[in-house]
């Protein structure tokens, strides 16, 4: 059950978020705080689908080798990967070697190139899945997860179900999911309420 705890620092955190140290800085920094940026809501997609069936700690050690092989998760260049790039990866031991989820990435680049193309940015289509605030949950999905997860598929995206598309909605800001008693719950509050919202064209 995640709960909040305080740790050796004196400072209260969900309790998911003091395991380790690079849990602290994830959960300090980075989680929960509002992302509009194309390129990064891309590779926390990607991430999430990479992620699945494994913990997130993997990931997260590996992310700076997957940020160096997918090109910064620029969608575009990843959209020109072809066979070749994927039987590369397949070979680079410092990714997750799984060939639906390295094959899942190059395809949902070029989704992510069609759907930028029509709404103005990525950015722009998943913050419209934004739901109202509310008190954290927690919960596995959402209503509006299951409906972006809806969505993506039916624009072609794979290994987007609504756990991973809810785990994706929490890191990137969307929702506010810090428990309350959790010291990093009010600066994502104030940063969602100064957080300019991606608008479609």
């Amino acid at each position: 059950m995640v709960q909040v705890v305080v740790g050796d620092d004196g400072v209260a955190r969900c309790s998911w978020g003091v395991s380790t140290p690079d849990y602290v800085a994830y959960h300090d920094e980075e989680w929960g705080f509002p992302v509009g940026d194309d390129h990064a809501l891309f590779e926390k997609l990607c991430l999430e689908g990479f992620q699945s069936g494994l913990s997130w700690l993997t990931i997260l050690r590996k992310r700076d080798d997957f940020r160096r092989v997918f090109h910064g998760f620029d969608y575009h260049r990843v959209a020109a990967m072809g066979p070749a790039d994927v039987e590369r990866l397949l070979g680079d031991e410092s990714i997750v070697r799984h060939r639906g989820k390295i094959e899942a990435t190059v395809d949902n680049a070029r989704c992510a190139v069609d759907l930028a193309e029509e709404m103005g940015s990525l950015g722009a289509f998943v913050w419209a899945f934004e739901p109202p605030d509310r008190p954290a949950e927690l919960a596995p999905t959402s209503p509006e997860s299951i409906a972006l997860s809806k969505a993506l598929k039916r624009r072609g995206f794979s290994f987007v179900g609504p756990t991973t598309a809810y785990a994706f909605m929490q890191a990137m800001g969307l929702v506010n999911d810090h428990l309350e008693g959790c010291a990093t719950r009010a600066p994502v509050a104030a940063a969602r309420a100064s957080f300019r919202r991606p608008n479609a064209v």
